[in-house]
């Protein structure tokens, strides 16, 4: 019923899908950016259900516990269970996010790399761990207010070269108009996803 009358929102606000890389979505570490708005989660569930990608999100295992469950679960919502076993340390959350990918062949992780709503001068960069120790792609989602359009728009296979990769990754999403464009990182002067203290090991 939820995702009925999300799909009803998303068809009566003009929105439309443009996904020509359906086929490399289908396994993949999914960027949902840029990140200005609490109405990006609710588009990119309805547009991630209508180009029939397995769209997965990360949430705390307390949020899948009956009767939230009944909700998070059916929007795409997975446990991160990082609690030590057997006496090991506690999972970080780039090594649960990997096992995660590992353990479904068919999953399209998102992630908004930003972490927050407001304008950051980085992004944060476990996605792009995630998708080196995983061996997946990574596929640039997008939500653009301006054209009233979701889809993704380019595939990343990480090189390595994290610094050339984020570069890559940003100058795709500088064409891309967020809710609010006061808050979109991507728009700032001179933005590269970079953090200045990384040494790109």
């Amino acid at each position: 019923m939820l995702r009925f009358i999300f799909r009803w929102l998303f068809a009566k606000n003009g929105w439309t899908v443009n996904n020509p890389l359906l086929d490399q979505c289908q396994h993949c570490v999914m960027i949902g950016a840029p990140h200005t708005s609490n109405w990006d989660f609710v588009y990119c569930i309805i547009a991630f259900e209508v180009m029939n990608i397995p769209l997965r999100f990360t949430i705390k295992k307390e949020w899948m516990r009956f009767p939230l469950s009944l909700f998070v679960a059916p929007l795409g919502g997975v446990a991160i269970d990082r609690s030590p076993k057997g006496g090991k340390v506690r999972l970080s959350m780039v090594e649960a996010m990997t096992n995660l990918l590992k353990s479904h062949k068919r999953m399209a992780l998102v992630v908004t790399p930003e972490g927050t709503r407001k304008a950051v001068p980085a992004l944060k960069t476990g996605f792009y761990h995630v998708a080196v120790n995983a061996g997946v792609p990574i596929a640039l989602g997008y939500l653009d207010y301006a054209k009233k359009e979701a889809g993704v728009g380019k595939i990343i296979y990480p090189s390595g070269d994290m610094a050339k990769d984020l570069l890559e990754i940003t100058e795709f999403y500088k064409g891309i108009s967020a809710r609010y464009q006061e808050l979109n990182s991507f728009a700032q002067p001179g933005f590269t996803g970079m953090p200045k203290h990384s040494n790109n090991e």
